[in-house]
Formats: structure tokens, C-alpha cells, sequence
């Protein structure tokens, strides 16, 4: 197809490719390759078009692979999966899995994107004994530049393997995953109120003290939200659902007060308080299905940033970052969201080599409005910047190759393969030659 014009879901970034397909299956996508490489195009998978950054645009040929989303085989004893790369996670969540008493171990906030976008992102949940989602493949298939497919884990091109975990699709185009799952399981949720320092002054007992903790601050207020999150074999409880309130006041209400904000800034604080008393500051608890209490409504169109900073940081960056917001010299959207998973070994993994505390930032559009709060985007990248943080690759940053290779100590080996794998460059874009080019 010509003349498509791709957008990623916050409409904060477009492009216009040279030609958008749409293929059936692996053999047909084998050939839009040769004939790129052939014709010397580049090449971009879109994915769900999910990520708030310009990683998926391209002016070259764009290949969107929601018709490659086929399950291949089910190992139910070891509890593993092996797909088609554009499988979306919410039917793997709400349709295949379940048929075989199987569930994913972790998600992130959202399942609207496919198996292969969330791991090549860094994509990660919450859980100080949990990785990020990467860490569940057990194998995957590349397809190179040179249309060769590469079968890839521990002990089939391990080196190739550990890059593509988290390889920012750089490498070639992921054709087939395996997933290591477990059994399907329910979680209890128990949400509770407290201030900020109280959660920083405890953080360790805080993180350890469940499977899955996060906790959401409200800034311009000391207040957060906080959940704990285990597994359980209670009953799902019912949940009665109030349009007036879920919707109405949490939702359009919402939107068009920080609509009104965008010409009273000073409101800001007011509606992030407001927000937290009739959301937050009541304790909670629920039981439901796994993946219904991972996800949550990310709710109307926003600007986000987040880092990945070592665990032991997180008191002296939020405490920063709250001392910059009280000066009052801008204004912050509620929710700073704050999450946590394990280290690992995966070559640009954020959690690479360390304990990590993931902290993202939100303004959001409200119908659509282009502003963007450029002031607090800057204070708070400097205070990351300075505590080792690592971006989320799917998010917009201003990281380039020297500043990388700096935090990545693979980085150099990286690269390596992308030249080896990737000769001509052809999977690169914009994107990837800010962050690639020497």
C-alpha cells in the first residue's frame, strides 16, 4: 500500500512510508525482505503502535505484522508457548492461554501490544523477584537482513539470543517466541494511602513485602497510592463498576480539567488532589484474574517519559524530584508511577546487571492539545541522568551512542552484532541512527 500514514497511539509522532504491507504469514513477509534488500529499502515492523516515540517510523517499508500471530505448539507440562511474533499479549491473556490453564507471568501496564514489540522494548511490570518481560522467552526465531533465519536461544546462537531479549528491532525481524508461562492464577490487590516518605523511609520492606509492588505519587501533593499484589486462591470478588464515577468523573471529567489547566496552569495541583482524595486515599481490595490486575487504564492521550534507575536511588530522585515540583516553576500531571523488577543479564535490558526502580512521568493531551511541559521533562532527565538512570527504549529520550555506551557495558558488543547481522543497515531508522551512529 501507498500514501499509508502511520501514527502511534498518543499521535505524538507520525510518518509517512514509502509502502505499508500487511503480510499473511512468514513466507510472504520472507519476501517483502528480499525485495527491500534487493531494492535497497529499509525496513520497520510498526508493532500496535503503542510506543510514545518515533522508534517505529520509518520513511521505508513498513511491515505491520498483526496476520502473524498464529499459536505453533503448547508444551502444557513444562507450561510453554511458542507463537507467531504478532500475537497480541490481550489474546494471549483473554483467548489462547486460558484454553490451556496457562497464563503469563507478568505484564506491563497495557496488553494492546504484540509479543514481539513488548520484549524488543524492555517492557516490564513490577515485582522485586520478577524480570522484565524478556526474561520469560525461552527461544525465538530472527529473520536477518539476508532473509536467513536464525533459531536463538541459550544454546542455539546465545549471543544473538541475549541481544535480540531487547533488541530495540535492530537486529532483524522476530518471526516465532517461546514463552515460559505457569498455571493460570488469580491476585489479590490491596491498594492503601500514605505519604511519600513514608513508602521511601521503607522502601526495601516495602518492595519485598509481596510478589508485585508499585505505588502511583500525586504530585504537587505528598500523598501516594499504594499496591501490593500477590497470588492467591481466594475467589474472584465482584467488582461493582459505577459509569458516573469510572467513567464520568474519572475519565471526561478528568480530561477536560486539565483541558481548563492548559490555560490555568495553577490548577494543576488542585486537580491532582482533588484526584487522589476521591481515587486514592480510600484502602481497596480486589481478587481477580492475573492479567485484569496487571492492567490498568492508561486512560486519554499523553506525553510519558520513563527511567530505569539502580533500586537504591529511588529515595534521592523522588525527593528531588518532589523539591522541584513544590518550587512551583511548573506544574506535573498526576501519576509519577513507580515500579520494580529484578536484574538480568540481557545485553540493553534497563535492569541489566542491577536491582532496578523504574519511575515514569506523564502529561497528558487532553483532546488532543500538543503542549508538553518541557520544563518539568528537563528537570526531571537531569536528575535521572545524574542517578545512572537508564531510559525505556519505547519512550522518547535524548540518550545518544557516547551516553549510552557509558551505561550499557555490553553496548560496544551490541553493536557488533547489529553490524554483523544488519550489514546493510537495513533495519535501522531515525530513531536507532540517533542512538546507534558513533
Amino acid at each position: 500500500m501507498e500514501g499509508y500514514i502511520f501514527r502511534n497511539w498518543a499521535e505524538t509522532f507520525f510518518c509517512k512510508p514509502e509502502r505499508y504491507f500487511e503480510p499473511q504469514d512468514t513466507s510472504e513477509l520472507t519476501q517483502i525482505v528480499e525485495r527491500a534488500r534487493t531494492e535497497g529499502k529499509r525496513v520497520k515492523v510498526c508493532g500496535s503502535r503503542h510506543s510514545p516515540s518515533d522508534i517505529a517510523c520509518t520513511t521505508g517499508y513498513m511491515i505491520n505484522m498483526k496476520h502473524i500471530n498464529k499459536v505453533l505448539s503448547v508444551d502444557v507440562d513444562k507450561h510453554q508457548i511458542r507463537v507467531e511474533a504478532g500475537v497480541q499479549l490481550e489474546k494471549l491473556n483473554t483467548d489462547i492461554l486460558p484454553r490451556y490453564g496457562l497464563a503469563l507471568s507478568l505484564l506491563g501496564a497495557i496488553s494492546e501490544q504484540t509479543i514481539a514489540g513488548a520484549i524488543s522494548t524492555g517492557t516490564h511490570g513490577t515485582g522485586y523477584n520478577h524480570g522484565i518481560m524478556a526474561t520469560t522467552i525461552v527461544s525465538l526465531e530472527l529473520l536477518t537482513g539476508s532473509a536467513e533465519v536464525l533459531p536463538c536461544s541459550d544454546s542455539k546462537n546465545p549471543d544473538v539470543f541475549n541481544a535480540a531479549l531487547c533488541g530495540l528491532g535492530a537486529l532483524g525481524i522476530i518471526l516465532t517466541v517461546t514463552i515460559q508461562c505457569e498455571p493460570a492464577f488469580r491476585l489479590h490487590e490491596i491498594q492503601t494511602s500514605t505519604t511519600l516518605d513514608d513508602v521511601l523511609d521503607n522502601l526495601d520492606s516495602n518492595v519485598e513485602s509481596c510478589e508485585h509492588f508499585r505505588f502511583m505519587w500525586y504530585p504537587h501533593t505528598d500523598m501516594v497510592m499504594v499496591s501490593k499484589v500477590n497470588r492467591t486462591e481466594k475467589r474472584i470478588t465482584e467488582r461493582i463498576s459505577s459509569w458516573f464515577w469510572d467513567k464520568f468523573v474519572g475519565y471526561y471529567a478528568l480530561e477536560f480539567s486539565f483541558w481548563v489547566s492548559e490555560f490555568v496552569p495553577s490548577l494543576v495541583p488542585w486537580i491532582n488532589r482533588l484526584y487522589f482524595l476521591i481515587f486514592a486515599s480510600l484502602p481497596k481490595e480486589r481478587v481477580d484474574i492475573g492479567h485484569k490486575v496487571f492492567n490498568f487504564d492508561c486512560l486519554f492521550k499523553q506525553h510519558v517519559t520513563e527511567w530505569a534507575i539502580p533500586r537504591n536511588k529511588t529515595g534521592e530522585v523522588l525527593r528531588e524530584l518532589r523539591h522541584h515540583v513544590d518550587t512551583g516553576r511548573f506544574y506535573a500531571h498526576l501519576p509519577t508511577e513507580v515500579r520494580f523488577t529484578k536484574a538480568d543479564d540481557i545485553m540493553l535490558s534497563p535492569a541489566s546487571g542491577r536491582e532496578t526502580c523504574y519511575i515514569n512521568i506523564i502529561h497528558f493531551r487532553p483532546y488532543g492539545r500538543t503542549t508538553w511541559n518541557k520544563k518539568y521533562w528537563a528537570v526531571y532527565e537531569d536528575i535521572v541522568i545524574r542517578a545512572g538512570g537508564r531510559p525505556h527504549w519505547a519512550k522518547e529520550h535524548p540518550m545518544r551512542n557516547k551516553d549510552l555506551s557509558e551505561l550499557y557495558p555490553r553496548w560496544s558488543e551490541f553493536c557488533g552484532l547489529r553490524k554483523r547481522l544488519d550489514p546493510f543497515a537495513m533495519f535501522l531508522n531515525t530513531y536507532l541512527e540517533r542512538i546507534l551512529s558513533d
